[in-house]
């Protein structure tokens, strides 16, 4: 038997002998059990006045929801990468290298029209899968806690913590050397703009799945 499975059938037969979730809470604590293993321990039971303790539906993975989600997060990368470089060509125009071959300024302008292409294919999609899956949960809150959702949730806080990282330090370094540009600095924005409100959205959003947990 598991870790968790023991954790499970402690709270449940606790529950089944009228002791209070906080009493289990604290006593679980004291046993070096972590405050979100608890929580969602007891969360695996309904707060009902019924003889024996009721469990809520535990959330599955289906074939639908896996699709769903990847689909979401595959086009928020997409349409992320595509504004970003939509605004770092916007920044190039308004700011242009003398230095730069008609080569280059050739090849920007085509790296900007699939910027556009993307955006305009991606955005939409990411917008009506939002729709869809924000419907989903208010129908069936549980699956606020799909596996796959938190799991590629995290990965996303991952990647927008590990860009917000390398966009302070290349700032850093550029103030440290001497090379400070308005043209980077803009695109240094850029990047802290849309990695930022990323990771705050997706952070504020597992808040709110982990109040429903130990609620």
């Amino acid at each position: 038997m598991s870790a968790n499975e023991d954790l499970q059938r402690f709270v449940r037969d606790g529950l089944a002998v009228g002791r209070s979730r906080a009493e289990l809470e604290t006593v679980l604590g004291k046993a070096g059990w972590d405050r979100p293993q608890v929580g969602s321990a007891l969360a695996g039971f309904a707060d009902l006045e019924f003889p024996v303790p009721v469990p809520r539906p535990t959330p599955s993975l289906s074939a639908r929801d896996a699709f769903l989600y990847l689909l979401l997060f595959t086009t928020l990368y997409i349409s992320a990468f595509s504004f970003g470089g939509l605004i770092f060509h916007l920044i190039n125009q308004a700011y242009p290298d003398p230095l730069l071959p008609p080569r280059a300024i050739d090849q920007a302008a085509r790296d900007m029209r699939w910027s556009i292409a993307s955006l305009v294919v991606a955005f939409p999609v990411f917008a009506r899968v939002s729709w869809q899956i924000g419907r989903d949960v208010s129908a069936s809150p549980s699956q606020r806690v799909s596996p796959i959702r938190r799991w590629l949730t995290y990965m996303t806080l991952f990647v927008a913590a590990a860009v917000l990282i390398g966009d302070v330090t290349a700032l850093v370094h550029s103030v440290l050397a001497g090379e400070l540009t308005a043209r980077f600095v803009l695109k240094v924005l850029t990047v802290g703009a849309i990695a930022g409100t990323a990771f705050w959205y997706y952070l504020t959003d597992l808040r709110v799945d982990e109040r429903g947990v130990e609620a």
